[in-house]
């Protein structure tokens, strides 16, 4: 049976040794956020996933969604598990007071939805789109709409989906077909059909709110003339309670790969009342605040999925009785010794330790910018730290991802034959972490927006968020001799980095195929670097606690050793990548399609 335990002591060195966490409670309205409190909320969460969400998940894959006379129906134990969720307040964590919110930091949410997704990523996807909707309305939702419904969002009782793909185009949402005519009463009457939507129908919630990507009679041609319009799935009435049925019906249900708990819906709309959210022609604007903050999460979900992965792996490894070390018997006093002594599977683990922890860091840096970027009283930090956000999007969602997979399939093969087997549990966060590197955009396109779009906006204004702190960070050891063995390498990756990003902007000007054949080699390339930058900090961090003998030491200590690890083991990775991008489009555009 598989295992996972919130990992609250890497999070609380995180959030005070590369955030500062303490900074939170300096921006307005973040008053009451102190590490103290955070650290409670975050021991609370941890409760709930370990003892509430994890032992769903398992058998929630084994039961999956069912699906009749369009009813949908999670699995045993999942509303129970939901009502517990919503009773706590947890769905509000983040949002706004002013509609029953909790208002705390992005961050501290961030924080949870990675032991969420580890104990239970279907059971995440409900909530998640919830938080999504919310964000949305939140933005650009009129005041009547809000407060019609935000509460409701807020509080859980009612979900909240995103409806986008349709059955001839996913990417490409400049060809959707489904149509809004106005009526006469200010609403709108929806018509068309959307594949691909998470959490469409469900048993959950008395009520579904989907955020509907449709066109007006008079939309202009492409992404110009989309609009977003809010379809409840029951329409309310006038005191706020469930009313008649809408036209809105779930289809059918996906059977899917993984994350079988969760219900992927075909969703049809038949002339069902709808309500504009935001300008007219103007949905794409308004859409991309749910689909930008559902890329982190889905970075966030990949993180999740690795650190479970990296838990089950390392306990597998140590109990796991086989062979004796190459170096001779370490445990005599056993008829053969665990495998953790083996070092290929010690590199298996140390990569998948490595990743999940610098990721985690860098996935708190960018939950923390967003709260920056939300709240701090000086307008010019406030953009900066949008940017940085904006930059580092595609690369948490690609990378992360990325990441979990990777993980995934380590701990499988930790395990041997028992790791492709279902009762171990591991072989279910390989299927779950696949879908994480499709949807909310592949990563291929999380590379293309990275260099078509936030590489050259306003001259390469967005990487000076990123280049700036890390230059300065290396400029500022460079010179200290115990971090050589740390920054040097850091300093060499970071200047391939450098050069390839000129590379690709000249290049690109010239033929946009150059940028786009580089692109995920790119992004790998820079996530790498990231990664990198996250684990210098660390070392230094964890170096003064140590000599202050401050902490827990064979914690920080571990830190050391990990963040050498990645130094000399993954981070040289970034020569091959740059070699990669050197060479070209041309290896990859020369053969003919009839060729292939």
């Amino acid at each position: 049976m598989p295992i996972y335990k919130a990992p609250l002591e890497d999070v609380r060195f995180v959030l005070d040794e590369i955030v500062g966490a303490g900074k939170l409670a300096e921006l307005p309205g973040y008053e009451d956020a102190t590490p103290d409190l955070i650290a409670q909320v975050l021991e609370e969460g941890a409760k709930l996933c370990e003892e509430v969400l994890f032992p769903l998940n398992q058998s929630g894959d084994a039961e999956g969604c069912t699906f009749e006379n369009g009813v949908v129906r999670t699995p045993k134990g999942f509303k129970e598990a939901y009502n517990t969720y919503i009773e706590a307040g947890w769905q509000g964590l983040s949002c706004d007071p002013a509609y029953g919110g909790q208002g705390l930091p992005k961050l501290v949410n961030t924080m949870l939805e990675e032991f969420i997704c580890s104990a239970n990523l279907s059971f995440g996807m409900y909530p998640g789109l919830s938080l999504g909707a919310y964000n949305a309305l939140h933005t650009y939702g009129s005041d009547p709409l809000k407060q019609r419904f935000l509460g409701r969002l807020v509080d859980g009782t009612w979900a909240g989906t995103m409806c986008l793909t349709e059955p001839h185009c996913g990417t490409d949402l400049g060809m959707i077909r489904t149509k809004a005519v106005p009526r006469e009463d200010g609403s709108y009457a929806i018509t068309g059909t959307k594949i691909f939507i998470s959490a469409g129908e469900h048993d959950l919630t008395e009520n579904i709110l989907h955020l509907v990507l449709a066109r007006l009679p008079d939309a202009p041609a492409g992404t110009r003339g989309i609009s977003l319009f809010l379809v409840p799935k029951f329409l309310p009435n006038e005191d706020g309670t469930v009313g008649p049925r809408n036209g809105v019906a779930c289809g059918s249900i996906e059977h899917k790969m993984g994350i079988k708990a969760s219900s992927t819906c075909v969703m049809n709309f038949e002339e069902a009342t709808g309500w504009l959210v935001g300008e007219p022609h103007k949905g794409m604007r308004a859409m991309f605040v749910m689909m930008n903050a559902a890329r982190l999460a889905v970075g966030i979900q990949g993180l999740g999925v690795a650190e479970v992965s990296y838990q089950n792996a390392v306990a597998y490894a140590k109990e796991r009785l086989q062979g004796r070390s190459l170096k001779g018997a370490q445990h005599p006093d056993k008829p053969a010794d665990p495998i953790i002594v083996h070092p290929d599977v010690r590199r298996n683990l140390l990569t998948a330790r490595a990743f999940t922890e610098g990721a985690r860091a860098l996935g708190a840096l960018v939950g923390y910018q967003l709260d920056v970027a939300e709240r701090h009283a000086d307008e010019r930090t406030r953009k900066e730290a949008d940017e940085f956000v904006q930059l580092m999007t595609p690369i948490v969602k690609a990378l992360f991802t990325d990441i979990g997979f990777d993980a995934a399939n380590i701990a499988v093969q930790v395990h041997g034959g028992h790791g492709f087997i279902w009762e171990t549990g591991v072989e279910q966060y390989v299927r779950d972490a696949r879908i994480c590197q499709i949807y909310e955009g592949t990563n291929g396109i999380q590379a293309l927006d990275l260099v078509g779009r936030k590489m050259p906006q306003d001259m390469g204004r967005l990487l000076r968020r990123f280049f700036h702190p890390v230059a300065a960070d290396i400029e500022a050891d460079m010179e200290t001799e115990e971090l050589a063995e740390f920054v040097l390498p850091l300093a060499k990756a970071f200047a391939k980095l450098q050069q390839a990003t000129a590379v690709i902007a000249q290049k690109g000007l010239k033929d946009p195929e150059e940028a786009g054949a580089a692109a995920s080699d790119y992004l790998r390339l820079f996530g790498f670097v990231a990664l990198g930058w996250m684990w210098l900090r660390m070392v230094k961090a964890a170096r003064m606690r140590l000599a202050a003998g401050e902490g827990n030491a064979t914690f920080l200590e571990a830190k050391v050793k990990t963040a050498r690890f990645y130094m000399a083991k993954l981070l040289p990775q970034t020569n091959a990548l740059f070699i990669t991008i050197m060479a070209g489009a041309k290896p990859v555009m020369e053969l003919d399609e009839p060729a292939f």
